[in-house]
């Protein structure tokens, strides 16, 4: 019924556009109808081929086709259903030839849940036995392979019960259904593997074949066929293209050393490719994307549903009394008519010109490349290379056949001959071979303390090599594996790929002196700068035929740390310093590696504690600063002092407090006795001696907050600096 009533409301709109037309003239009328019937009838469908393919690190690929169209003809690409929510996003079609696009069409599918919802039999896309015959309830059925033979009747319900399995007390449950039978007779029949159920009913047994038949295309994907209709005159140029999940392609790294060393090995760079888009790449342009534009998925090739309120039918209608607006007088309308054309001549903040927006993000276009400027973007088109120059690779790759630029976090390989890739296969594609600076070194560090053998690469090339493994092989075999992260042109990395068992490192001394350089006090923050001298000395072992260089990685202090002079480090990293040690074949080397730099250490005085103690031994350590903290120290220890005559005054009052509470019972016990008159004096004893020492807290209290007020004003004062230079 929704259908019809949508097919009802286009013929009416249709026909109303209709009769709001003006007559045209007869000529331009059949000029028209000759356009619009070629428009409803173009030419044979085309394939377009794919010419151009980037695949990028964050699983997908920007893809171009390309090819020539003649007059009205219309195109098709296919694709499976999870590429078409990414075509449906990023689709761009440029008709090169003044022509236009009339349409994109694709066949669509309602979801399952909303086929289902059309049967009558309520069932789930996900039922099992018991939602099955719940939907066959109420039915005339047929029962077979029972007790009784045959039995015919309506299926009332299907219940599950529990019952004993044998002699023990487990159980097992089992289900039974209910007939009805045409006499009114009911039955019990247990469902047995054997027991079969027929609907009678031919309209309900249509039901369930065609929901059987709903389920079984959700087990098959199928193509969705993209038809654009390309309106337009004589031969032209048409070209379409997308973004789509791919597999993310992987670099892979050889890097040969010669049998004779050189300080030079040879990088061999390989990039994985996988065609799963089910097209082939036939002469393809390939470029490789080392980067990860924001990119996500959105269904939008599936039909979407929303829920609808349900509003009430309207039983009665009354009315109630209401009130109305007056209408505005002249003078206001015309009030109202100054104020917008004062309004209207307010002009609008400049829009920025598209030509002059700094596009940071992956476009899709036919015209646009990668490149940098005004208007660039980080997208793929039929604009060619990506901006910038292009340089030669490798020597052992013939010149032009890869160029790569760089842009923000973002480089490229770009293939410039063809590559053929047919759909579900892969390929190894080649983008780097040429000979870079290399150095074998055993590298050691505290973090990890067994020994490694590595490679100090340092790429000389214009390639920025992408994250992948490597291999390397040594005198033509294989010595190791590893991984490496992107090194930029001109970068120099460490790249390790065994274990050296032929070296030891440990460390044999350590030494460390601390000398006080520097005091300032001011407004009761005391810092105090030392100078710390560090030494560590380590010793490499070399029980190899053939001699080592060790390259030792010391921890790097960088808050105003350094080595001392003379000695300087073959490479620093922001946490470390690289050493390299020689070590000769069979022999043991050493490293002491002497550090100096400032150590802080701040102390905030203040009344509330007592911090006699510290200052007396700063006082020993600076004597210059006796004059200025005399006065502290005296303040902290008469505050002191106050502490300790409170602490024993308050004892003094808890002792009374419990005499006199001793001598209050016993008074009380002993009310109306003779005996009773001497805890009366003891009592009176014990009240004067509580009162005088509340008194005497009361007093050394004050006297505290005097010595306080006293202490924090000279911590206030307090002015000092000292420095070893100067003394």
């Amino acid at each position: 019924m929704r259908r019809i009533s949508a097919v009802l409301c286009v013929g009416v709109f249709t026909c109303g556009l209709a009769a709001q037309t003006p007559a045209k003239p007869a000529a331009e009328g059949k000029a028209l109808a000759a356009g619009a019937a070629a428009a409803a009838n173009p030419a044979s469908v085309k394939d377009l081929p794919v010419r151009k393919v980037v695949l990028y690190k964050n699983g997908v690929g920007y893809f171009e086709h390309a090819g020539s169209v003649s007059g009205n003809q219309r195109v098709t690409i296919d694709f499976t259903s999870p590429q078409l929510n990414d075509v449906l996003q990023s689709l761009t079609v440029l008709d090169e030839g003044g022509g236009r696009i009339a349409g994109v069409n694709y066949n669509s599918t309602t979801p399952l849940t909303e086929q289902l919802k059309t049967l009558s039999l309520g069932m789930s896309d996900d039922p099992n036995s018991t939602e099955l015959f719940q939907a066959l309830r109420g039915q005339r059925v047929e029962v077979t392979g029972g007790p009784g033979g045959t039995i015919t009747g309506r299926l009332m319900a299907i219940e599950a019960r529990a019952e004993k399995a044998g002699t023990g007390d487990s159980t097992v449950e089992k289900d039974y259904l209910t007939l009805v039978a045409g006499s009114g007779g009911v039955r019990v029949i247990e469902l047995t593997p054997a027991l079969s159920v027929r609907p009678l009913d031919a309209n309900l047994q249509g039901q369930l074949d065609r929901y059987l038949e709903l389920l079984s295309t959700t087990h098959s994907t199928g193509l969705r066929h993209l038809t654009l209709d390309a309106l337009g005159q004589g031969q032209r140029e048409l070209r379409v293209s997308y973004i789509s999940e791919v597999p993310v392609w992987k670099s892979t790294y050889r890097i040969v050393f010669p049998r004779e060393a050189n300080g030079k090995a040879t990088m061999q760079g390989w990039a994985v490719v996988d065609n799963t888009v089910g097209a082939d790449w036939d002469n393809v342009q390939l470029s490789l994307v080392a980067g990860a534009p924001q990119s996500f998925i959105q269904p939008l090739s599936q039909p979407l549903y929303t829920r609808r309120p349900e509003i009430p039918i309207a039983t009665e209608e009354q009315t109630t009394p209401q009130t109305h607006e007056a209408a505005e007088s002249q003078e206001q309308l015309q009030a109202q008519q100054s104020v917008t054309v004062n309004a209207q001549q307010i002009a609008p903040a400049p829009s920025i010109p598209r030509s002059k927006m700094v596009m940071r993000g992956m476009g899709t276009g036919s015209g646009g490349g990668m490149g940098s400027g005004e208007g660039r973007g980080y997208g793929a088109g039929s604009g060619g290379n990506i901006g910038g120059p292009l340089y030669r690779v490798t020597d052992a790759i013939q010149e032009g056949d890869v160029s790569t630029n760089a842009f923000d976090d973002f480089f490229e390989y770009a293939l410039t001959a063809p590559v053929t890739i047919h759909k579900n296969e892969s390929a190894m594609v080649p983008i780097l071979q040429q000979e870079l600076p290399a150095e074998h070194v055993t590298l050691w560090s505290q973090k990890e303390s067994t020994p490694l053998r590595a490679v100090w690469l340092e790429n000389t090339s214009k390639l920025t090599l992408d994250s992948g493994s490597f291999s390397i092989f040594e005198s033509g075999e294989f010595a190791g594996e590893g991984l490496l992260d992107p090194i930029h042109p001109g970068e120099k990395r460490l790249l390790s790929y065994a274990t050296d068992q032929a070296v030891r490192v440990k460390v044999t001394d350590r030494d460390g002196k601390r000398t006080l350089h520097h005091v300032q006090i001011s407004k009761g923050v005391i810092v105090e700068t030392h100078m710390d001298v560090a030494s560590v000395t380590y010793s490499a072992t070399n029980s190899a035929d053939v001699d080592r260089v060790v390259l030792l990685e010391h921890p790097r202090q960088t808050n105003g740390w350094s080595l001392d002079d003379g000695l300087k480090a073959d490479e620093t990293a922001p946490d470390l310093y690289r050493f390299k040690v020689p070590v000769a074949a069979h022999s043991t080397a050493k490293l002491e590696v002497r550090e100096h730099g400032p150590e802080h250490q701040r102390v905030d005085l203040n009344a509330t504690q007592n911090q006699t103690t510290y200052l007396l031994d700063l006082v020993k350590r600076v004597p210059d600063a006796l004059d200025k903290l005399k006065p502290v120290i005296d303040a902290q220890t008469a505050l002191a002092a106050l502490d300790e005559r409170i602490a024993e005054s308050k004892k003094t009052e808890e002792t009374a407090a419990a005499d006199e509470a001793r001598d209050r019972e016993n008074l009380t016990a002993l009310k109306g006795n003779d005996a009773a008159k001497r805890f009366v004096d003891e009592l009176n004893h014990a009240e004067d001696q509580l009162q005088a020492a509340r008194k005497q807290t009361a007093d050394l209290e004050q006297q505290k907050e005097a010595a306080e007020s006293k202490l924090n004003g000279l911590i206030a004062g307090l002015s000092f600096d000292w420095d070893v230079t100067s003394k």
